[in-house]
């Protein structure tokens, strides 16, 4: 698996026909009405990367196999979502189970869509739902605080310890800022991550636009970009239904033509990818061999022993040592075999830092 996104947003804004055209499923039912999406409906897809093949080639692997991105479509929120308005603590509660938020904003104008807030502002809209999360999150924070702070007076040396962490998340919160916002230290992070906190996770924006906006954007999005920039966050343009018609051309070619015709490179499927895979800080490497071409990923300061993990418990407990060839060079001297003659295989150990397009082959002994 990749990462785990959540789609969220107000009403209309085209969530669950983006979710629709990303998963080329019809398991979110998309309609002119809020609260169409009544329960999270999750999807996976295949994350595109043109090494999979070249790789394949070279080894003459009889099958490949991508890693996944699963996307989840989480129902509008409204104004008022963290007091129970509309169907909102039910999906405030979906939200925290996700890794990042993937916000998709409506830019572009129709009168035949209504829009929940009676017409299209896509920072306001980007501002109702972070202050319905920042809400929900300060809520949650202040009741935990006060019950830690009630034990660390009592004497309890755990509590003392947990409010050095929970200070300065209420610092912030109590600003008006998000909890991501907050000046947490390295080894708080774990402890960190376990508040499961709304506002703590890293959001992409998507502005949904109209088919000729889709490669220049428009005000709309000009907007939303610049609110990004301030905040910190990345944002992407895409087209629901560009990607709608897309997923029904099954032939490569059709699909690159169409997108030319558009002035687009690539679908927006991928620049949402690309843009997670930032934000998460994540990387890919690869296992390559005669049976399969296989992509993993791992987060950035992913060591050896974690990735081995990654592929099988096994791997990681017997773990002996890494025998890594860059991708680079992997390609540049024809595969395993030139590589290896050429000195470009390496043997790392288990602390050894993975680089995104390391391929490797593991030894280990159970």
């Amino acid at each position: 698996m990749g990462f785990n996104c959540g789609i969220v947003g107000l009403p209309n804004v085209g969530k669950s026909t983006l979710f629709n055209a990303l998963t080329a499923t019809a398991q979110a039912e998309s309609a002119n009405y809020p609260f169409c999406t009544i329960e999270p409906n999750a999807g996976r897809v295949a994350v595109p990367d043109d090494r999979l093949a070249v790789l394949a080639e070279l080894a003459s692997s009889a099958q490949v196999v991508p890693t996944y991105l699963e996307f989840v479509d989480i129902a509008g929120l409204v104004r008022g979502a963290n007091k129970g308005e509309g169907l909102g603590n039910k999906f405030l509660s979906h939200i925290r189970k996700v890794d990042a938020v993937c916000h998709v904003l409506r830019c572009f104008d129709d009168g035949g869509i209504t829009h929940v807030e009676g017409e299209v502002d896509p920072v306001r809209d980007a501002e109702i739902v972070e202050t319905e999360l920042l809400l929900a999150d300060l809520d949650a924070m202040e009741r935990r605080f006060e019950a830690t702070e009630k034990r660390a007076k009592g004497g309890d040396k755990d509590a003392r310890a947990q409010l050095q962490l929970l200070e300065p998340v209420m610092t912030v919160l109590q600003d008006g800022r998000p909890a991501r916002a907050a000046d947490i230290s390295d080894d708080q992070q774990s402890d960190f991550r376990e508040l499961q906190l709304l506002t703590a996770k890293p959001v992409l924006y998507v502005c949904n636009v109209d088919e000729h906006s889709a490669a220049n954007g428009n005000a709309h999005t000009a907007g939303v970009e610049a609110m990004a920039a301030a905040n910190g966050a990345a944002t992407v343009i895409v087209s629901a239904e560009i990607e709608s018609q897309i997923v029904q051309l099954d032939d490569l070619g059709d699909r690159a033509e169409y997108l030319e015709g558009l002035g687009l490179t690539e679908t927006g499927l991928s620049r949402v990818i690309q843009a997670g895979y930032g934000l998460l800080q994540l990387i890919t490497f690869f296992t390559v061999g005669p049976k399969e071409t296989h992509a993993w990923t791992v987060a950035s300061a992913a060591t050896a022993y974690e990735a081995a993990g990654r592929i099988h418990t096994d791997f990681q407990r017997g773990f002996i040592r890494a025998e890594t060839i860059g991708y680079d060079d992997y390609v540049e001297h024809g595969g395993e075999s030139g590589a290896r003659d050429a000195g470009r295989m390496r043997q790392e150990g288990r602390d050894y830092k993975v680089r995104d397009g390391d391929v490797m082959l593991f030894r280990f002994n159970v």
